[in-house]
């Protein structure tokens, strides 16, 4: 597949998460305690794909959508705009490094038991390539190295349709117990 292939299957794919979320009534939102008690982070990700439960306000103000999980695995894909560029000219850091955060960190929440969740404690990134408003969709993509009871740690990188890599991170996370015990 050629990558104008497959930079039209991955607008495809994200305008179809985006329906299948908005069809299940899903929204920007909170989601309440009864809606994510009694599930696997797993299964609170699948729940906001299938608009069971709403999705982040911060995927709309940094347009881009989670558009795949699995176990150990998340990606995310946006498109920078103008809106997120810096002073000089070109893509802020934040956006690269809020679109990885969340692929890594969601990536971790689907590998959480039953009553655990997870912060972030450190994030580290380095962006190798420039990206602008004209580079198209790019993907985040977070994969868990390690869960464990109080830790989990995570890489991702975030690329193109034609392969190339525009930044790479490793995140730390803290686990705990969730809801906490009154």
């Amino acid at each position: 597949m050629t990558a104008e292939e497959l930079r039209a299957q991955w607008l495809a794919d994200e305008a179809r998460v985006r329906e299948r979320m908005l069809a299940g009534g899903g929204k920007a939102g909170l989601a309440s305690p009864d809606q994510l008690v009694g599930k696997t982070g797993l299964q609170q990700m699948q729940a906001m794909l299938d608009g069971a439960t709403p999705y982040p306000h911060i995927t709309d103000t940094m347009d881009f959508a989670l558009v795949e999980i699995g176990e150990g695995r998340a990606v995310f894909q946006g498109t920078p705009q103008l809106k997120h560029y810096n002073p000089l000219g070109s893509v802020h850091g934040g956006w690269y490094a809020t679109l990885l955060d969340s692929a890594v960190g969601c990536a971790v929440h689907t590998t959480m038991p039953v009553g655990r969740a997870y912060t972030t404690a450190e994030l580290g990134l380095n962006i190798v390539r420039a990206a602008s408003h004209k580079t198209g969709p790019l993907r985040a993509i977070g994969t868990v190295i390690h869960s464990g009871r109080q830790m989990a740690t995570a890489e991702g990188r975030i690329v193109g349709p034609d392969g190339k890599i525009y930044a790479h991170c490793t995140t730390t996370c803290l686990v705990f117990e969730f809801p906490p015990k009154q």
